[in-house]
This record gives C-alpha cells, sequence and structure tokens, in this order.
C-alpha cells in the first residue's frame, strides 16, 4: 500500500467502535490495545494519551495506543500501552506498523520524555533496544477439564486437589469491594503501592462482561480474589491476591484451577497467565502449571537517557522502600499507595 495514501489522526469518540473492530479482527490483536484503554488512563490517572490510528480512506489499517507517564520519582516517559503487559502497533502490513512507530517516536521528542517504550509481544525493529526482563505465560487448553487437570504437573496438582479438599468455593460478584479488599492486602504484603480502587471500578464499567471478579472462601471468609479479562477466545487472569492464610489453604492453586475448568467448558481456548518477571515466585508459580515461558520484546526510543529504565521490584535501589511499605497499615498503605501507583504505568 503506498505510504503517501496512509494518514495518521488521533482517535476520537465515534471511532472507538470502528477501532475495537480492527483489534477484535487482528490476529496481533490483544485485550490491551481495546480503546476502553484510553478512558480508563485517562479517568483513573489523569494521563495524557495519545491514540494513533493509521488509514486508507476510511478504512483502518493500524493503530497504536500511547499514554503519557509523567512523574518527578520515576521518570517522564510515552508507553504503549501503560499499566498493560501488551502494546505496540498493530497494522496492515510492516510499512504502516513504522509510520506509526515514527509518528509515535516524533511525539516522544516534542513532550520531552526520557523514553519510548514500546510493549511488544514480537521484536518490531533492530534500532531499537530490547528489555527481555519479562516473560508470558500462555498455552492452549482442552475444552474438557479432566485433560487440563492431568496437564498440570503432579505437585502442582496435588495443591489444587488439596484446595478442593479443603472445601474452597467461589463466586462471581459484580462489585469491587471483596477483590478489593484482598488485592489491596496482598499488594501491600509484597511491598508494592496498590492501584486506586476507582481504576478497577473503571476496568469493571467499562468492559462489562469482558471482565469478571472470582473471589475465593473457605467457609464464608474471604481467601483469594482474581480480576480476569476476556478477549476472543481467550482469559487473562490479570490481577490477582489472597490474603495470609491463602497458601495454607491452597487458596491460589483452587482460584487459577477453578477459573480454568469454568472457561474451558465455556468455549475459551486459550489460558492466558499473563506476565511475569524471570527469576521470580510468580516465574516459578506459572512454570510449576506446566505453562512455557514466552519472551516479551519491550523496545525503547532513549530519548533523553541513556539506559533503559529499571522500574521494577527487582531493582536494589527499592528494597529498603520495598520492606518498609510491608509493614505499613493497610488503611495508610491504601491511601498513599494509589498516588504512587499512578506513576508506575
Amino acid at each position: 500500500m503506498p505510504n503517501n495514501y496512509i494518514q495518521i489522526k488521533t482517535l476520537v469518540a465515534d471511532q472507538m467502535r470502528t477501532w475495537d473492530n480492527y483489534v477484535m479482527q487482528h490476529p496481533d490483536g490483544t485485550f490491551f490495545h481495546l480503546s476502553g484503554w484510553q478512558k480508563i488512563v485517562e479517568q483513573a490517572y489523569g494521563h495524557d494519551t495519545f491514540y494513533l490510528l493509521a488509514k486508507h480512506g476510511e478504512t483502518i489499517v493500524g493503530i497504536l495506543p500511547l499514554g503519557h507517564i509523567k512523574s518527578r520519582l520515576f521518570g517522564n516517559a510515552l508507553i504503549s500501552n501503560p499499566f498493560c503487559v501488551y502494546g505496540g502497533a498493530i497494522a496492515d502490513d510492516e510499512s504502516i506498523r513504522n509510520q506509526l512507530e515514527t509518528i509515535a517516536e516524533r511525539k516522544a521528542i516534542t513532550l520531552g520524555v526520557d523514553y519510548l517504550e514500546i510493549r511488544n509481544i514480537k521484536k518490531s525493529r533492530e534500532d531499537w533496544p530490547v528489555k527481555e526482563l519479562y516473560v508470558t505465560f500462555r498455552k492452549e487448553i482442552s475444552p474438557d477439564p479432566e485433560v487440563n487437570l492431568k496437564a498440570i504437573p503432579r505437585r502442582q496438582r496435588r495443591m489444587v486437589r488439596r484446595g478442593i479438599e479443603a472445601g474452597l468455593t467461589s463466586d462471581i460478584e459484580d462489585e469491587i469491594d471483596n477483590f478489593f479488599y484482598i488485592y489491596s492486602t496482598s499488594v501491600r504484603n509484597h511491598g508494592t503501592p496498590i492501584f486506586p480502587k476507582k481504576y478497577f471500578s473503571l476496568l469493571k464499567e467499562v468492559f462489562g462482561n469482558q471482565c469478571e471478579l472470582r473471589v475465593v472462601r473457605k467457609d464464608k471468609e474471604l481467601v483469594s480474589a482474581v480480576m480476569s479479562f476476556y478477549f476472543r477466545n481467550e482469559v487473562l487472569p490479570y490481577y490477582g491476591g489472597g490474603l495470609s492464610f491463602a497458601r495454607q489453604v491452597n487458596g491460589f492453586d483452587f482460584m487459577y484451577w477453578d477459573l480454568m475448568q469454568t472457561v474451558c467448558q465455556r468455549g475459551v481456548h486459550i489460558f492466558d497467565y499473563g506476565r511475569s518477571k524471570v527469576g521470580t515466585g510468580s516465574y516459578d508459580f506459572k512454570k510449576n502449571w506446566g505453562f512455557n515461558p514466552q519472551p516479551l520484546h519491550y523496545q525503547y526510543r532513549l530519548v533523553k537517557t541513556q539506559t533503559m529504565p529499571e522500574l521494577n521490584p527487582l531493582n536494589p535501589k527499592y528494597q529498603i522502600f520495598i520492606k518498609a511499605w510491608q509493614k505499613l497499615p493497610l488503611p495508610i498503605a491504601n491511601t498513599i499507595g494509589p498516588w504512587l501507583a499512578r506513576s508506575l504505568g
């Protein structure tokens, strides 16, 4: 397609449905490319967004969602897509994708950011450095729950059975209160600031039935919870956590198994366990379920900095902060946390 026939503009409200239709039909489209993220990033955090779409006449032929995260503590970045694990341009061909990335590069320079970060699943170009700290865990599942259970390695399968034998149950809930209490407690215990409650409310509001809250209990006592996203034939358990005794009753194993065995019977074929950092507990947990890590190729256009960012808990300079945060009372952590977390896109 000749480059001079392509126009690149920013998304406006009456084009959101067309944008989403393009994402849904594109083989590289993901849940994190959907237009609803623009409202969430803007309204939950107050960040500016630049959702670029390439058009040939009236037809969309490529898209690239961008969010501008500016913080005195954590730097200044243009990201595709903030608060998401996947992003980057998707387009009808490589030349269109390159045009979108070039416009993003120009925007990054104009904004004076430290760097442009493109959260690619696949590497898109050779001239930008790549960070491969993160991997994703995706696997095709059977429509038969018994087949899926047997596919879990024996040791981890035993943990699942113990959760079932412990009498754990799960419920789908529309209100976020129980989920937020469990998740915020879990995040605090790991030494990480929690996202604001408004953020999770917006996720549920914007994505509707594509966003599901599953809460696990033992008798009537809260154990664990997960917020999952649905996209095409995939399920993505994205935000999960548990209270202090969840491990004692195998609450995490039961929770993810309960989700898997439910959705496989509803026509879901792909279980996306999500992103983990190499060398962490969550990485080991997912591998123990029989999922193979697939590298994520986060690429950078360095603008005002000479090195790729290290905004993750494995950075040694954050260890003192993490240990102090773990000791905060939950109400204080939930008050201060959202102010910090808004810059951790």
